[in-house]
């Protein structure tokens, strides 16, 4: 299958490359059968079909797609990623499934979600789920340069292919169905934050905490907007994280105990404000029956997550389970670092993303908050 769409970041040579070769050889016939249809966990409203989920944004939706792409080490194609998943390192940042994985199978409508520059994405994927999203990447357009990965605007290139391929496989009527009926997944602004404001400070001489999220709320009021034109209907932009509870972050910013960075948190609850507020304007402004644009807080269940762990049986929540267990994420966290003897006790997997089972409790609720408001 030939990708229409030219990313600038993709090069023949890395599609050829000995360990995409190996990975081709060792996964492709487990990858035709474990993306099949599965039984809807969920229930949804009667009359009510969500044909696909499509994902946008940073790690916590890319299913691969930085592994496709050369020139970033913002990658996890390697163990202990995907230690615990059926086909071993994908490019999820896991080590197991993601929440596009989890959503998609909880709906009924696919056990795995394909990264679309997957070199084994076939055309029958494209009528269910795909992710077109780049781990590292931001609402601000200077993230995904500082890291080389898929800026927001690239990935919307990507998503006008995909209606493009959709129409010439299904014709124009079915393609439109597809797009307005299809759950929308837009994760993004934690590396906007994490990254381009605080730690390495680029944007810290241009903009205050107040000015930033600014920027960054219209980044994805602008982003959503877009995804509604051409003909999504069911968004659900996700707010930013407690960033700096996080392993990594309490380690840059939690001084020596390690202890969550309150005031560097306050700007992920200024812009999560913003956002809720950006989206609900949006909706007003649309005059659209049809149209649910929803703001999913996931600031708090994150947060409850981390502070009251021991109560959904885990017993580390402040460190990953790579390395030191501090610091290790993306290139850090490999096959030489070492990992904690049970990751099932432990919240994040590496510094940063939380483990399977931790995806898991976030996923069921958020769904069981948001569902209905997204049907």
């Amino acid at each position: 299958m030939k990708l229409l769409f030219s990313h600038p970041f993709l090069s023949s040579s890395s599609s050829s490359s000995s360990t995409t070769v190996l990975f081709s050889v060792s996964v492709l016939l487990i990858l035709s059968s474990s993306t099949s249809y599965t039984e809807a966990v969920v229930t949804l409203p009667k009359n009510v079909t969500v044909p696909a989920v499509l994902a946008f944004g940073d790690s916590i939706v890319d299913q691969g797609n930085n592994y496709n792409i050369p020139n970033t080490m913002i990658n996890c194609n390697f163990p202990p990623y995907g230690e615990d998943f059926i086909l071993g390192p994908t490019g999820r940042f896991s080590n197991g499934k993601t929440p596009p994985d989890m959503i998609a199978e909880q709906l009924g409508i696919k056990e795995l979600i394909p990264a679309y520059l997957d070199p084994h994405l076939q055309d029958k994927d494209l009528l269910t789920v795909v992710s077109f999203a780049s781990g590292a990447t931001g609402f601000d357009p200077q993230t995904p340069l500082l890291v080389s990965v898929i800026p927001l605007s690239d990935q919307l290139k990507m998503f006008k292919e995909y209606i493009g391929r959709l129409k010439a496989m299904v014709g124009e009527e079915r393609t439109n169905f597809i797009l307005a009926n299809s759950l929308y997944l837009v994760v993004a602004g934690s590396d906007d934050l994490a990254n381009t404001y605080f730690t390495i400070g680029i944007r810290r001489l241009q903009y205050g905490f107040n000015s930033y999220t600014d920027l960054m709320v219209r980044g994805a009021f602008d982003f959503v907007k877009e995804l509604y034109e051409l003909g999504a209907k069911r968004i659900s932009l996700f707010g930013v994280a407690p960033i700096w509870c996080l392993p990594l972050q309490r380690t840059l910013a939690g001084g020596i105990v390690r202890e969550c960075n309150e005031f560097y948190n306050q700007a992920a609850q200024l812009f999560n404000a913003k956002a809720l507020a950006a989206m609900s304007s949006l909706k007003s402004s649309l005059n659209d029956a049809k149209a649910r644009l929803i703001y999913i807080d996931i600031y708090t269940p994150l947060l409850d997550l981390i502070q009251n762990h021991e109560k959904y049986g885990f017993v580390v929540a402040d460190r990953g389970c790579c390395g030191t267990r501090t610091i290790e994420v993306t290139m850090l966290c490999n096959k030489d670092s070492g990992t904690c003897p049970d990751r099932s006790v432990y919240l994040f997997g590496d510094s940063y993303h939380p483990t399977e089972r931790g995806y898991t409790i976030l996923v069921n609720r958020v769904l069981g908050q948001y569902l209905n408001q997204l049907t």
